[in-house]
């Protein structure tokens, strides 16, 4: 499509020449999103020779570390804020309510930080979006958005509104229906094509009249398949085996067909392609909530066989800690729960039982957890008050899980694959010691301080990513804005009151 053939009305200044208001203003910024995508993984695909795209990007790529937990909501988020969740308050897919106990999917509108596209719209500059999770409901920016998960309603989904229509003509398909993917493998590869037409439909919508700085295209279709499908990709005696690499080929193709856009694209410009996590071989599902039950922590109304798997309601006074979702715990306190009876004087000794216990925690004789953490040390930040009081790493293969309708603390449940912290996939076109300095900033009147250019050197050996957060503060430093000042340094505010309807996130 020619940028005549456009179905969007031209802006006054479309950024054919991108600028920044520098005199040597940086090129556009291409960031891939490949969820869930593990570096040893991608290598050894690589090597088939018949993923050419990927064996392109994965000659330089290196690992980096998710944050924790390692989920895709934590991760996105913390890159699309180039924040951890200390400051964007996104702690995993759920919040409970502290006083109705009632539980709900966190979102775009949970998010407590700017983004780095109001950062770049305040700056006069514009970011493409599309499938990039936990941007729903889409709200306005300098520029366009197609959310990813958990969108599920697609006129809620864009901005502007006039891209849902677009979207719908080509057949459009928010998420991938995975329900039955268990049973029905076969369903969940089919519905896997359907969405990455649908993301390639995308990219050929918002790419070609390039009225754009930052273009950020998320494939999501490696988390679902690897969760569900994780064995049959890499054992080649797996019935699926085919099927799998078959469709990884249709997802080679759509990085490809992104490369080929960006080669065409005229210098000075950059290429950044991450993952928001790892991922390994499942040895099993791990309940957090039916540990604590067996140690007598947690107390509810209703057996676990009575229950729904996101049902905290029915957690009685009695209780002492609960989890959610993946592998947080949370202190049943007086000063924070409307139920809660843990004291501020049994705090401290109640978390060091728990994370010992859970340390001692053994599946056939292998530690389930590599370290628990508590949030004074992983989250110094001003959202701090609202994390779990513990945040479980998980070893290797175990998959941390938190429903409230499971008696058996080891389980499986039809996934062959599960997140990991390390082996992160990474790529950048520029590294660390390619990148230059930017020129003497432009400071701009109109702009609030904390959004205005830095004062000094951009990049750097400083700049050179290692976890997720960093690659969102890399593209802040591409176009010459300042990143924020470090968690630590910021004055948190004081924890809300029993009585406060603040939630927890």
């Amino acid at each position: 499509m020619s940028s005549s053939s456009s179905p969007f009305p031209q802006q006054s200044s479309p950024p054919h020449a991108p600028s920044s208001g520098r005199q040597n203003a940086p090129g556009r910024l291409v960031v891939l999103g490949l969820d869930g995508l593990p570096l040893s993984l991608a290598r050894t695909l690589a090597a088939t020779g018949r993923f050419p795209a990927l064996a392109r990007l994965t000659e330089k790529a290196r690992a980096i570390r998710a944050e924790l937990p390692e989920l895709s909501p934590v991760n996105w988020t913390s890159f699309f804020t180039a924040t951890g969740p200390e400051e964007h308050g996104i702690f995993g897919f759920t919040r409970i309510h502290a006083r109705t106990y009632e539980m709900a999917l966190c979102s775009l509108e949970h998010v407590q930080t700017p983004t780095i596209f109001d950062r770049l719209g305040a700056a006069g500059l514009t970011a493409r979006v599309v499938n990039l999770p936990n941007t729903y409901p889409a709200r306005p920016l300098r520029g366009m958005m197609v959310s990813g998960f958990v969108a599920h309603d697609l006129s809620r989904a864009v901005f502007p509104p006039m891209l849902a229509g677009a979207l719908r003509q080509r057949g459009y398909l928010l998420e991938a229906d995975t329900t039955r993917a268990a049973d029905n493998p076969l369903a969940l590869l089919e519905e896997l094509r359907k969405t990455l037409a649908s993301r390639r439909a995308a990219l050929d919508l918002l790419w070609p009249d390039l009225a754009w700085n930052l273009f950020v295209l998320v494939l999501t279709e490696t988390d679902r398949l690897f969760h569900f499908l994780f064995d049959a990709v890499n054992d080649p005696a797996h019935a699926l085996h085919q099927q799998c690499l078959s469709l990884l080929m249709e997802w080679d193709s759509t990085i490809a067909a992104l490369l080929e856009r960006f080669d065409a694209l005229p210098d000075p410009k950059r290429l950044i392609v991450l993952a928001d996590h790892g991922f390994t071989h499942l040895i099993t599902e791990v309940d957090l909530n039916a540990f604590l039950r067996a140690e007598g922590l947690l107390h509810t109304a209703l057996p676990p066989e009575a229950s729904d798997e996101l049902d905290a309601s029915g957690i009685l006074p009695s209780t002492r800690a609960f989890a959610l979702d993946p592998g947080r715990i949370y202190l049943h306190t007086a000063a924070r729960f409307a139920r809660g009876q843990v004291s501020a004087d049994n705090a401290a000794p109640l978390r060091e039982r728990i994370r010992q216990a859970l340390l001692s925690l053994r599946h056939n004789g292998t530690p389930v957890l590599a370290a628990v953490h508590d949030a004074a040390s992983l989250y110094p930040g001003p959202m701090q008050p609202f994390a779990p009081d513990l945040v479980c790493e998980p070893n290797p293969g175990f998959d941390l899980k938190a429903k409230f309708n499971r008696r058996d603390v080891f389980s499986l449940h039809g996934r062959t694959g599960t997140h990991t912290v390390h082996d992160v996939f990474f790529y950048d076109s520029t590294p660390p010691d390619m990148q230059q300095p930017n020129s003497e900033p432009n400071m701009r009147p109109n702009m609030r301080p904390d959004m205005q250019p830095d004062s000094g050197p951009t990049f750097g050996p400083a700049m050179q990513a290692e976890r997720v957060r960093d690659v969102g503060r890399l593209v802040l430093h591409h176009f010459g804005l300042a990143a924020a000042e470090p968690a630590a340094e910021k004055t948190a505010p004081a924890a809300p009151a029993p009585s406060s309807p603040a939630t927890v996130r």
